[in-house]
């Protein structure tokens, strides 16, 4: 059995239906036990903020898909038994660096799993297809979608991607692996932008956010510590996030999809 933290997430979601089709029992932890998973999927009702609430969850457990930033979990699954444990960090993990909130929290997050005795697999993807999302409100609006950090190249990735990886190291054979995972090729957000409008026959004008404006954005939407530590990322260049890694291809045994397939596949959630 695998249990699936976060599994109504991007990552999580694309895991659990990753796991399910490759026939794996798989238990989805959720928060409310009425969320929709696939067909064959267990629920279990647990919060990673309060590690007793799990023992029910890790029951007969062999492996679990973690997310980072959760102090006590290394611990409590030591003592529930669990023997593998996929954690999904970040990039910044590799920079180490506690003054960064978010570097700060994927560091310690893989530092204890290292210590924890368990087998381990951390996976490090770069940025997610999947933020395109947050364009929606400017699409529904109009045409005109306006974009921080716009000078900033990513090999961003498909979650679906990740999922895969994520569901064959959950198999056995990749511990103490770390997977350094991207996309095929770094785009700059004007390049998605314009995928994106010929994907939905749509003439869309991209709109670059000076820095004054990205960072009002930012401060608008949350804590001061990681709109540091984003601009630490992008602004001051400490985060490499344009390098392609052949992680997917070696792993999965396929290319690691495109933007262009990924808007292919969600061009229903921008319409």
């Amino acid at each position: 059995m695998f249990l699936v933290t976060g599994a109504t997430g991007n990552v999580g979601a694309e895991v659990v239906s990753a796991l399910a089709a490759a026939g794996a029992p798989v238990r989805a932890l959720v928060r409310r036990p009425d969320v929709r998973l696939p067909d064959g999927v267990e629920a279990a009702v647990g919060d990673l903020n309060s590690p007793e609430s799990l023992t029910d969850a890790l029951k007969g457990v062999e492996g679990v898909f973690l997310l980072s930033g959760y102090e006590d979990m290394s611990g409590l699954l030591r003592e529930a038994g669990v023997r593998r444990v996929v954690l999904l960090s970040g990039g910044s993990a590799a920079l180490e660096d506690l003054d960064n909130a978010v570097s700060r929290y994927m560091t310690l997050s893989e530092r204890a799993l290292r210590e924890s005795g368990l087998d381990w697999t951390f996976l490090r993807p770069r940025a997610f297809m999947s933020n395109a999302l947050r364009w929606l409100p400017q699409l529904r609006a109009g045409d005109t979608v306006r974009v921080q950090f716009p000078d900033v190249p990513v090999a961003c990735i498909d979650p679906a991607d990740i999922a895969a990886v994520a569901a064959l190291a959950l198999a056995g054979g990749h511990e103490g692996l770390v997977h350094e995972l991207t996309g095929p090729v770094a785009m700059r957000p004007v390049e998605q932008v314009s995928v994106l409008g010929s994907v939905l026959g749509r003439d869309l004008r991209f709109v670059g956010l000076s820095n004054e404006e990205t960072r009002a954005e930012l401060e608008a939407g949350m804590p001061r510590e990681y709109v540091d530590a984003f601009w630490n990322f992008y602004v001051d260049g400490t985060l490499d996030e344009a390098t392609v890694h052949p992680t997917v291809p070696e792993v999965t045994g396929r290319p690691a999809r495109t933007f262009g397939e990924w808007a292919e596949a969600h061009a229903g959630a921008f319409r």
